[in-house]
């Protein structure tokens, strides 16, 4: 069960974000085999004097067309998986919205599967 925060700077419009959502889920489809509906996605936009980057930490391009992804998961998947999963989300994403790679960052927090309730109060995974 991912949950995702998609991170950026005001303005887009809501085409832009909803290709962004829907590349996303469908990168987690293909890399981490997410279930059908296994979809909850949050969509944080920022003014410009609330979202600083570094603008070329590790040699890499970025501009004001950045994209913060964070993406919590279970802890279940191996390096290959997540290198996969970094390398689709960038190649969907370039194509449409049609994002630089450069201004793709994703940071993956894996948590036990015992950490989740999807409602009721239950631990659905524990």
């Amino acid at each position: 069960m991912p949950l995702t925060r998609v991170s950026l700077l005001k303005g887009k419009p809501q085409e832009y974000r909803k290709a962004i959502l829907d590349g996303l889920y469908q990168a987690m489809r293909e890399s981490f085999g997410v279930p059908e509906d296994d979809r909850f996605m949050l969509v944080d936009e920022y003014d410009k004097s609330n979202f600083l980057y570094g603008e070329n930490y590790l040699g890499i391009a970025r501009d004001d067309d950045l994209v913060i992804i964070q993406i919590t998961v279970n802890n279940t998947r191996g390096p290959e998986q997540k290198k996969a999963l970094f390398a689709r989300i960038a190649e969907i994403l370039s194509s449409n919205p049609g994002i630089r790679p450069e201004n793709i960052l994703v940071n993956l927090l894996e948590v036990p599967k015992e950490n989740w309730s999807f409602g009721n109060g239950i631990a659905q995974y524990a």
